[in-house]
């Protein structure tokens, strides 16, 4: 009996699945539990040879509303015959009432709830809508992108009612994991060799407030703490939840990073009231200076031309944007969408006024980027290894502060260390700005 070749024809009839995964990482985490449920299939890069084929879809904004319905339509134009087209997330869950009817290309359709049942939709080819929000209790996953770096979920939904949002209207109330579940989660991944941890949701700041806790995030990082050799981001802290304890346990956390993912969406009082983002804009200035006071890595979003934001608005937004100089600045122009608050007013803001300021914001952005950048010369910080640039030429390397993917890299052109490892954590001297990229060295 040959082995070899029976593993090889194994491969060969071995159902193959193509996964487009869109939107945020809580989408992705969600796919990775897909993959897991699916874990008989083996996946592949190229659609048109795929037994199954799945869309993960964002429903968040316009943008990515069309970026997902025509992700579905390639693939239902490109899926092989007698192959399996399911779509599930967020626009599916969103428009549960009309997609079905509009694509029947598509063979199954889920929507946010459902996600550790695929494989039972995938094997009796149904399409399942369950009335929940699927939040993951232990189940298992296959970490994508990363053999080092994982996302993990703290919750699902959102008591926020901000004027330009539709997620709680299809994903509800906050819903929190159990810090226990958590912390389980996290050691289970630390033994199979991550070391490294971004934690999501819609409000990481509420976690655990549906559960009655009020520091909830505090409670979660006293037990982090007592995990050794891992390193760990916030993301989401949303300003009227965000207390300036809470960034205070964060600067003294051994483990979490002092990393601020805090959408202002805007500054001006009018603004923020027409936004229902709650609070003052002086208690959210002091909170970011608050975050300022040692060593730490900013990161916001901003939304332009939401109804009602006058030239003055605009103007207060740049000015505050180029003096506080965020580390990074996520611009999105504002989308008109149905069953928000924002979707019934009627000052609406013209396309191309939207697209000016966008325009001009952005160069404010880039100025302040470079500033930021600037202040990591002549340091050395920690960094985790990423492997060589596409072109070889490089070592790409993510500071330990940063976020995988959305913060960028810094690039390695000389090491005093030979037989560097992917996901390890090396000492590098930032010596050099080209632009926008930053350069450094690894040192002994």
């Amino acid at each position: 009996m040959c082995v070899t070749s029976d593993i090889k024809l194994k491969r060969i009839f071995l159902k193959k699945l193509y996964l487009a995964s869109l939107g945020c990482v809580k989408n992705l985490i969600d796919s990775e539990v897909m993959l897991a449920k699916l874990k008989d299939y083996e996946i592949t890069n190229d659609p048109t040879i795929a037994d199954l084929i799945i869309v993960n879809t964002c429903g968040f904004i316009n943008a990515a509303k069309e970026e997902s319905i025509e992700t579905i339509l390639e693939l239902a134009s490109l899926k092989k015959n007698k192959a399996i087209l399911a779509v599930s997330g967020c626009l599916s869950e969103r428009y549960k009432d009309i997609l079905p009817k509009e694509i029947p290309e598509v063979d199954i359709w889920s929507g946010v709830g459902d996600f550790d049942r695929i494989d039972e939709m995938v094997n009796k080819k149904k399409s399942l809508f369950s009335k929940k929000v699927y939040l993951i209790h232990n189940e298992e996953r296959i970490i994508t992108g990363s053999s080092y770096h994982a996302y993990i979920k703290l919750s699902e939904g959102c008591n926020q009612k901000c004027a330009f949002c539709a997620i709680p209207n299809f994903k509800g109330k906050l819903q929190s994991r159990d810090i226990d579940e958590v912390i389980r989660e996290i050691k289970k991944l630390k033994d199979k060799g991550f070391r490294d941890f971004s934690l999501a949701s819609q409000d990481s700041s509420s976690y655990l407030k549906d559960k009655g806790e009020k520091d909830g995030l505090i409670k979660l990082i006293d037990e982090l703490d007592k995990i050794e050799g891992i390193s760990v981001r916030i993301l989401y802290l949303y300003p009227t939840t965000t207390t300036k304890k809470l960034i205070r346990r964060i600067f003294d956390s051994k483990v979490v990073e002092n990393y601020f993912d805090i959408p202002i969406q805007h500054i001006t009082p009018k603004m923020l009231k027409i936004m229902k983002r709650g609070g003052s804009a002086d208690r959210l200035k002091s909170l970011l200076e608050e975050m300022k006071k040692e060593f730490s890595f900013i990161r916001t979003s901003v939304i332009i031309g939401h109804p009602g934001e006058s030239d003055e608005d605009f103007e207060e937004l740049k000015r505050f944007l180029e003096e506080f100089e965020f580390d990074r600045v996520n611009i999105f122009a504002y989308s008109d969408e149905e069953d928000t608050a924002a979707f019934k007013r009627d000052d609406k803001i013209d396309e191309k006024t939207i697209k000016k300021r966008i325009k001009e914001i952005s160069k404010t952005v880039k100025k302040t980027t470079k500033k930021a950048l600037k202040k990591y010369l002549n340091k050395t910080i920690k960094c985790y290894l990423d492997g060589l640039t596409q072109d070889n030429l490089f070592y790409s390397v993510r500071a330990k502060l940063w976020t995988p993917e959305v913060d960028g890299d810094i690039l390695i052109n000389e090491s005093e260390i030979e037989n560097l490892e992917i996901g390890k954590l090396y000492n590098v001297k930032l010596t050099n700005l080209a632009g926008d990229q930053l350069i450094g060295k690894i040192i002994k």
